[in-house]
């Protein structure tokens, strides 16, 4: 198995840390594992995206240029990126902030109202974990304690307090 991930939308929407909370969570399963930022120089607000691999096999390239999954934070991205998915592949939309429904057929596209699901749940900032939740309902990258166990890694000490809700966002976008 290897999956091919690419996270995409403007800095400061928490895109390299969902992306690191995957790597983590994947090398706690066992799996090959490999995490490349990629943003522009304004940082927030400006582009960011991340490439992650998770595989059973070793891995070529950390950069991902035909993911698996999509996950598209913003319209950029999409546009970007659409087309670069693989047929049978995922896009993952955050409906809050991106209007345009995906023109391709040989996909699965899935339109979740992640930014407004969160902020609904007084969790503000944390539409990349409802996303992140919803592309591990739909692939199974890893067992849950291990997404738990890798986001617990990926939390600095210094805001321990944020683990729970981002628990709770995954938890809701696993049930969106």
């Amino acid at each position: 198995m290897t999956l091919n991930i690419l996270l995409a939308g403007f800095g400061g929407q928490g895109i390299l840390f969902a992306g690191k909370v995957m790597a983590y969570a994947g090398m706690m399963e066992g799996k090959e594992i490999s995490w490349l930022p990629s943003y522009g120089p304004e940082m927030r607000g400006g582009t960011a995206n991340c490439s992650v691999c998770i595989s059973d096999d070793k891995i070529g390239s950390p950069l991902v240029t035909n993911p698996d999954v999509l996950i598209a934070m913003n319209l950029p991205s999409l546009e970007k990126f659409e087309n670069e998915v693989v047929p049978g592949g995922i896009i993952i939309v955050d409906s809050s902030i991106i209007h345009k429904k995906v023109e391709r057929s040989d996909i699965k596209v899935i339109y979740l109202d992640a930014t407004s699901v969160a902020e609904e749940n007084g969790l503000k900032g944390s539409a990349n974990m409802v996303l992140l939740g919803r592309m591990f309902k739909e692939t199974s990258f890893c067992s849950y304690e291990n997404l738990e166990a890798g986001l617990r890694k990926s939390v600095p000490a210094k805001k321990a307090n944020l683990v729970d809700g981002n628990l709770k966002a995954i938890a809701l976008g696993m049930e969106s």
